[in-house]
């Protein structure tokens, strides 16, 4: 049963002694004071018995080496793929600079050696002009060239300058079966020559 007011009234009833209310008071006030003592006692006892043990550092820990380890790792691989996407882009400006035809583009990027391109930090690759000597040589056969010619005229389109033409001269065709005009200057005669 604790130790209350309620119980002190009580036996102190049940004993016929009528006690005053200072004294209730006095041994209430007693009480609380052994009893936070007693609790106070037992808390510093427990507290020597179970020493904490200091808190290991995180750094000094496995778990913590093996993740910075696996971090560290991730990191690098990101920052290699990043410096070949990096170097990739910038070699295949530097070919399509070259010249190499956008079909051979791709071929050609697979068998270079993309790795040892070297780039500043403005992202562009260093000595890109041995460089793109190098490929123009290497790579001569992949490179289109384009060759401007202008029109045959060994059968050049009949004339008979009257100026006039019928519409047999304006659909003629040559020996591989082609139009002699285009189909530019084919309606042109036809409007200028009035012809249906």
């Amino acid at each position: 049963m604790a130790f209350t007011r309620e119980f002190i009234r009580r036996a102190a009833k049940e004993s016929g002694v009528e006690i005053p209310k200072e004294l209730e008071d006095a041994l209430v006030n007693e009480h609380l004071a052994a009893r936070d003592a007693f609790s106070e006692g037992k808390v510093k006892e427990a507290l020597e018995q179970n020493k904490a043990e200091p808190a290991p550092k995180i750094k000094d820990t496995d778990e913590y080496k093996a993740l910075k380890k696996e971090f560290d790792d991730y990191k690098a691989e990101i920052g290699e793929k990043e410096t070949k996407a990096a170097k990739e882009k910038a070699y295949r400006a530097l070919l399509q600079e070259a010249g190499v035809s956008e079909k051979r583009l791709e071929s050609v990027l697979k068998v270079s050696d993309v790795d040892s391109v070297e780039l500043d930090d403005k992202g562009a690759i260093k000595g890109a002009d041995k460089l793109t000597e190098s490929i123009k040589s290497e790579w001569a056969d992949f490179i289109a060239t384009t060759e401007t010619r202008g029109a045959q005229t060994s059968n050049p389109p009949a004339n008979n300058n009257s100026g006039a033409m019928t519409k047999a001269d304006i659909y003629k065709k040559d020996e591989h079966g082609r139009y002699m005009l285009s189909a530019a200057e084919r309606q042109k005669a036809l409007m200028e020559n009035q012809i249906t």
